[in-house]
């Protein structure tokens, strides 16, 4: 069965966490329900992912705002029409840019088709999504996540997430992934919401760092 969250089941579903789990409980008390982040599924929206892989979510917005500044509406058929150089002075690396390239060669084949991956399992569309090219993991957990409303995913290759999850729970920063993995079977089958409010932490004490200064 395929788990997923909207905006009526959003809060409930923090609140049944939080029943459960007093470091979580401790994060609403403080800052709040986080928001519910979400993106449409288009190749835009991929494209946005992309450029945010190791890098920061200001400089990755600035890329995307520069393509579709570039192209006007940012679809496949249009993006193959932009050379190299044209990427790079839209702050596109060369790695990101054959990335880019490939995904929308990917749609336009019809190899992927993204109404289509709304309706299949999570680890289906893992399968599909990990061959193409600059697409690992990550992208995957975010795509599913953001887009789609996968309730029970939990991104640990998502530094801000497992840091956060290591400042509320008080881990070592050394603590392995497995053990780290572990903990989050207990917020199972919401792990989703559980990292959402990792984040709201993260970016709510990182705001709270920056109006101290």
């Amino acid at each position: 069965m395929i788990q997923r969250f909207n905006h009526s089941n959003f809060h409930p579903i923090c609140d049944k966490l939080a029943a459960t789990d007093a470091h979580l409980a401790a994060i609403i008390a403080a800052h709040g329900y986080p928001p519910l982040w979400s993106r449409p599924n288009t190749f835009e929206t991929l494209v946005h992912i992309i450029l945010e892989q190791q890098v920061s979510l200001a400089s990755a917005l600035s890329a995307l705002n520069k393509l579709k500044e570039r192209v006007q509406e940012l679809t496949p058929a249009r993006l193959l029409l932009l050379t190299d150089d044209e990427m790079r002075a839209c702050y596109c690396s060369r790695q990101k840019t054959t990335y880019i390239k490939y995904l929308a060669e990917a749609l336009l084949s019809g190899h992927i088709k993204l109404d289509e991956l709304e309706h299949l399992p999570d680890d289906d569309i893992r399968a599909k999504l990990i061959t193409l090219k600059g697409i690992g993991n990550w992208t995957i957990d975010v795509y599913l996540m953001f887009v789609l409303q996968r309730a029970d995913i939990f991104p640990i290759g998502d530094l801000a997430a497992v840091n956060a999850l290591k400042r509320v729970k008080g881990l070592p920063t050394g603590t392995p992934k497995e053990e780290l993995l572990l903990i989050t079977t207990d917020w199972q089958p919401y792990r989703t919401i559980a990292t959402m409010l990792l984040w709201h932490y993260y970016l709510s004490q990182a705001a709270l760092k920056g109006a101290s200064r």
